[in-house]
């Protein structure tokens, strides 16, 4: 891994000249623009601080971005990140986040040396389109409190929605229009300046100069520390057994959704950079910044498709990109810390509230329902709900479980048709072998030969009853269980035992590799094996 990661080094680099770091550098400060309000916005959101969110964007930049298996990708906190840390930091506190986080990043690590990121391919796009869209249910429902300027009970999103029934929704005006402000602002600012200025960025400037010049009652982030050492940071002496057995389960949610979200971002940007991610180096390079981030007060980092795709277009080289954005919000902290204090939190509200709106695939949502696609409809709705009741990691387990039910319900079709030999379509003149295939009919198998459709398979013997010789046409067989081969070998030793003839025709490698696995070819005989059924009744005749 590391003679590639040289390797890596070595290609991206060269011929590599001012100009290029010229384009770096400018790349670099326009993701920076772009990551500061969400960095103080995901870390308001994920129960920490504001402080956390930007010391998290900094270091993932630096350690991730100089490591990372595509120098386009660049990493920070993330709103999908920060939902599965509220209920982490309600139940175990901030120290219970950095040590899930430190567990993870080992986690990723591992996943990284043993090739655990190809398992990601496994995951149906609907089911990861649905956990996306719950995800950002989930930040949306957990701004309502800072946009509003109220306060609610408990530690789930929706349990804070439910909480306002009985606590009354008292709306702070000034907040309120704040964060109205915010969000009509990045909705309506027009896209070709965007590509200039962050519509993000310049919203909170003018909301934090609204907030300060007219002196609104409303609350802001607060202070800002001069260090990348927070005070509220990992503990050591804080992992114990007992926290360490409790935190196993939200580590592995922070791992998953981890390789999930930087896996997904790096072939989406490898796509339009041209250049393939190394997905086991980017696991590793994320495990790492995972295992540091907490030693200084950081939350969990993952790689993010909104920065990244902005370094790409904004004309990124190489992993400097990702360096030098870190190093500009890095200056931000410094110079612009007291400044920073005063931005209101509805404003980082309007900015969440528009960033979950727009995490959601809407080209895909909407092609899955305009096509009326129900399987792909019912993972997208089972896994969002799963995702807004329950965690990350039972969202997934219910989504891939639901997407192998209709896989499975899809497979049992087997179709299986009948029809009688017809010689003239044969085009044999062989009166003799007219006569031996009049009483013969063909069964045309398509589908799966599974546990879930062997009684279709067993209903052969009651279709063919009627004849005495039975051509089976298994070119459409493209798999076969053992369920499915030992109720098949029942079928074929029925038909056998009532002297019935019985050939074999067009089947596929992988099939006849389990025909041959379960004895079903001994059984039957090389000699009664075709590549098709007119080859099967043209035997006779020579023509084979």
């Amino acid at each position: 891994m590391i003679k590639n990661y040289v390797s890596q080094l070595k290609s991206e680099f060269q011929n590599y000249n001012g100009a290029d770091c010229m384009k770096d550098l400018m790349a670099g400060l326009t993701v920076a623009a772009v990551a500061l309000p969400l960095a103080l916005a995901f870390g308001v959101s994920s129960g920490s601080t504001a402080a956390a969110g930007l010391v998290t964007a900094i270091i993932a930049g630096l350690v991730i971005g100089a490591l990372s298996g595509g120098y386009y990708q660049i990493s920070g906190p993330t709103g999908a990140m920060a939902a599965i840390l509220i209920s982490i930091i309600a139940q175990y506190g901030m120290q219970g986040v950095f040590t899930a986080t430190l567990i993870a990043g080992i986690l990723l690590v591992l996943c990284g040396i043993f090739h655990i990121g190809r398992l990601t391919s496994f995951i149906p796009a609907p089911v990861i389109t649905g956990f996306t869209s719950g995800i950002a249910v989930i930040i949306a429902l957990g701004q309502i409190d800072n946009f509003f300027g109220v306060t609610s009970e408990g530690s789930s999103a929706v349990v804070k929605l439910l909480s306002y029934g009985h606590l009354g929704f008292p709306v702070n005006i000034q907040a309120a229009g704040l964060g109205f402000f915010v969000v009509l602002f990045m909705v309506f600012f027009p896209k070709k300046w965007n590509a200039v200025v962050p519509a993000s960025f310049l919203s909170i400037i003018l909301a934090t100069i609204l907030s300060v010049s007219l002196k609104l009652d409303i609350q802001t982030v607060g202070a800002i520390p001069k260090t990348l050492f927070l005070d509220t940071r990992l503990d050591l002496a804080a992992i114990t057994p007992a926290n360490l057995s409790g935190l196993i389960g939200p580590a592995v949610s922070i791992a998953m959704l981890g390789m999930i979200e930087s896996l997904l971002c790096g072939a989406s940007a490898g796509k339009m950079a041209n250049v393939r991610l190394n997905s086991d180096q980017e696991l590793v390079a994320q495990g790492i910044g995972n295992i540091i981030l907490p030693f200084f007060g950081g939350i969990p980092a993952t790689a993010a498709i909104a920065r990244t795709s902005v370094a790409w277009k904004s004309g990124a080289r190489t992993r400097l990109t990702g360096i030098f954005h870190a190093l500009g919000l890095l200056a931000f902290m410094f110079i612009l810390g007291p400044v920073m204090a005063k931005i209101p939190l509805s404003a980082l509200a309007g900015v969440l509230m528009v960033t979950a709106f727009r995490m959601n695939d809407w080209q895909e949502i909407r092609y899955i329902f305009s096509h009326h696609f129900k399987g792909a409809a019912a993972k997208y709705i089972i896994t969002m709900a799963a995702t807004i009741v329950f965690d990350l990691t039972t969202a997934i387990l219910i989504g891939v479980v639901t997407a192998l039910v209709l896989l499975v319900s899809r497979l049992a079709n087997i179709e299986i048709n009948y029809e009688k030999v017809d010689m003239d379509r044969v085009r044999s003149t062989d009166a003799a072998l007219a006569k031996e295939y009049d009483n013969a009919v063909v069964a045309y198998l398509t589908g799966a030969v599974i546990f879930a459709n062997t009684q279709a398979i067993e209903e052969i013997d009651a279709c063919t009853k009627d004849y005495d010789t039975v051509l089976l046409s298994m070119r459409g067989v493209s798999y076969m269980d053992i369920s499915g081969a030992i109720a098949f070998m029942h079928v074929l030793s029925d038909l056998q035992a009532k002297g019935k003839r019985i050939l074999l025709c067009g089947v596929p490698g992988s099939t006849m590799a389990m025909l041959k696995r379960s004895d079903i070819y001994d059984m039957i005989g090389e000699e009664n094996f075709y590549w098709s059924v007119e080859k099967a009744i043209l035997h006779r005749e020579g023509l084979h």
